[in-house]
Parts: C-alpha cells; structure tokens; sequence
C-alpha cells in the first residue's frame, strides 16, 4: 500500500435534465493551507459511475451555441491517421527520427469526441466519450502529479533538487552521475530544460528531431528547452525508483480512485521496461504515445481529471494534491511562458487561445486536449479534433456562456 499523506456517426447528444529561480516548496509547508473559496466548498463533484447532467439553460448557456460547438468539432477532424502505427510513423518521419520502432502497445483511435462539464455537472457530449483512446503526451500530465505526490509526501524534499541526489546510480542506472546530468534538478525535469544526456529504454536522448539548431552541443541544464520523449521517460523512471512503485498505481491508489475514475484506463509501459527494486520487477512508465505506450482513457475519465486540475488537486472535501504543487505546474517556463511543467499549456498573454481567459490552460496530446478554465467553471474534453482550430472551437463554447446570459 502507497503511503497517504492528508493534508490540512455524428450524434451529439445535449444531455437535457521566467524559469523559477528558487523554490520554498518542500515536503513540510510553514504556512496553514488557506482556506477554501466559497465556490469551492459548495461545488459538485460527480459520485464514481454516476455524473448528474444538467440541461445547457440550467447553468446559463446557450444550447444552439453548445450544438455549433459539437458541430464544429465534427467538421474539422483531425488528419492524424486513425491508424496509430501509421501515425507515429508519420509523425517521426517529420521530425527527422532514426529511432523510429516502436517499444510499446498501440490502439488505433475513434471518432472525434468530447465532454463538456460546467460548475461540475455534465451538459453535453458526443462521439463515444466512455472509448478509450491512446492519449499520447497528456501522459505527460499524469507524470506531473506523481511528482507532485512526492514532493507533498516528503519523497522529495524540493523541486529544485538535484535528481542525483535521490537515484545515486541504483538499480542498475548510473545515468544522473556525469558532472552534466549532476546539474539537472526535478524542476529541470518537468520544464523539460534539463539538457540530460543518456539512453532509457534504449531510446538516446538525441532520438527525436526535434533540437534546433540540429548540430547544437548540449546546454547548461536550465539554459535550453527541448520537448523531449526521452527525457521524460527518464523522469517517470527516477519519480517510481523515488517512490519505489510503479507509478501507475501510485495514480490509481492517490488521485483516480479517489475522483471516480472508471477501471477501463491503463498506463500501458513500454515492452522493454523493466527494472528490479527492492527485489520486486517493475515496469517503468511511458512517458507519451510517440513509441507506443501512454495513457489510454476515456474522455468521461480525461474531464475528471481536468475537473481535478480545475479544484487544484481537490475533491469533494478531500485534499488529493497540494495546491502549491498546482501553483508550480501552472508558473510560466522563463523560456516558453505558455509551457509549465511538463504538457501543462498556458494562456500566457492569450497567446495559445486569444478567445479565452488568460488564466485558462489546457492538457494536451497528440489529438487530445482537456481545457481547464477556473473564470467560467469549465472543463472541456475534444478528441480527434484539428487542434489548430482549438481557439475557434473554444470561443464557440464560451460564447455560449455570454449568449445563456443575455437571454
């Protein structure tokens, strides 16, 4: 058992009825948890198996603008192949990649898809929202909350902790102990500045062409972003030899149980993942679906979470995860301020989606993207959709709220 640690086909269907300097984040907070807001305290939160839905007028939005909304997004699929071995082919053709074997499951997708949640309740969805899909690097959120549940436990004292200092070459990897990698802090880590240099799961830290320039040496860590798969298979390998499970049940016990999550998900890991501690054989986590592998889920489970992110890491009364830990996920990277850790995307300035608050972000892979928006109550799931048109599709359904109220 995980130690727990309680802080103080288109038929839509409306459902009627800068880099952070320093951190003082650590395992013991100085400070009392402050205290709820009011919307917080009455909000609704859905029972396992049992979301209540509420008619689109009831909550002060528009219906007709909801159905353009999901007409929107059934009109612009995305041309991702539906195939996923087609897919990630393709896409590593694009990006230059001489790694391009796949070391982990695949699932090709469905039908775009999607969930709208306002102030909690249900109040539209369409495609098949209970399929499960390959969501690709929103994985890469879920290792976010791992971390987050370390840090909130006392496994790792700070963020801006040297990674070595934890790992020290056991369990058969020696890679944080070059005078390099040495450097490289968690907070490095999930910003994806870290610069680390060495080989997981047989995949090199250069597997993906994805550095520009190309030829360029590497970085001090901290000094240079690179959105690698590597290295954040790396992270999910040092975060489950830090707690010593694997990771995935690590979510289940702490964060998916706990919001009634259904049991179809699974982390599937890569094939090749093994690693031995404290006698026992564990699989190391996928980090994205770029090789196979990744979080496969619904998009019913994919808008629980977001509803967590929405309550920053509360549920129903019950704290899950620390809102500094949120407060830091969601600090812009001084390098790429619309990036926080890891696939947390923010509205910094507007500049990702111009038609929606600037304190909104959203989850995010490839073909999958759950926005969160704390001004307007709102979580929003679409799958298989464009994401280039996003903002469009996003401003409909605000547009939504603005028009319910008017009427």
């Amino acid at each position: 058992m995980i130690p727990f640690k309680k802080p103080s086909s288109w038929t839509a269907t409306l459902l009627l009825g800068g880099l952070l300097g320093t951190s003082v984040f650590g395992a013991v907070l100085a400070d009392p948890e402050p205290p709820q807001d009011e919307s917080e305290i009455d909000a609704y939160f859905p029972a396992p198996g049992d979301w209540e839905h509420r008619a689109p007028e009831e909550l002060g939005m528009d219906p007709d603008r909801i159905e353009e909304a999901i007409r929107f997004s059934l009109e612009n699929e995305t041309s991702i192949p539906r195939e996923a071995l087609l897919a990630i082919q393709q896409w590593r053709t694009n990006n230059e990649d001489t790694h391009r074997e796949t070391i982990g499951p695949v699932r090709d997708h469905g039908d775009v898809s999607g969930v709208i949640v306002k102030d909690g309740y249900l109040v539209a969805e369409w495609g098949d929202p209970e399929r499960v899909d390959m969501s690709y690097s929103t994985t890469k959120s879920f290792i976010t909350v791992t971390a987050g549940l370390a840090v909130d436990d006392g496994l790792i004292a700070d963020a801006q902790d040297p990674v070595h200092r934890y790992i020290r070459g056991q369990d058969g990897f020696d890679d944080f102990s070059s005078d390099h990698n040495r450097k490289i802090t968690w907070d490095h880590m999930l910003r994806m500045t870290s610069e680390w240099e060495g080989e997981v799961w047989g995949k090199p830290w250069h597997a993906e062409g994805r550095r520009d320039p190309r030829d360029l040496p590497l970085q001090e860590p901290g000094n240079y972003l690179v959105y690698s798969n590597v290295a954040s298979a790396r992270l999910a390998l040092a975060l489950m030899q830090v707690w010593r499970e694997p990771l995935p049940q690590v979510l289940k016990e702490r964060v998916m149980d706990p919001i009634g999550a259904s049991t179809t998900w699974r982390w599937q890991g890569y094939d090749n993942a093994w690693v031995t501690i404290d006698g026992r054989k564990m699989q190391g986590s996928s980090s994205g679906g770029g090789w196979g592998g990744s979080m496969w889920i619904s998009a019913l489970d994919l808008a629980r979470f977001g509803l967590f992110s929405l309550h920053r890491g509360e549920w129903d009364g019950e704290r899950l995860l620390s809102r500094e830990w949120f407060d830091l996920a969601e600090s812009p990277t001084g390098l790429l301020t619309t990036r926080g850790f890891m696939n947390w995307n923010l509205n910094t300035g507007g500049e990702l989606l111009p038609s929606a608050p600037e304190s909104s972000f959203y989850h995010s892979g490839s073909g999958n993207r759950t926005y969160v928006d704390r001004e307007n109550d709102l979580v929003v799931v679409v799958r298989w959709m464009d994401t280039g048109v996003l903002d469009e599709f996003i401003g409909i359904v605000l547009a939504s709220l603005e028009a319910g109220a008017g009427s």
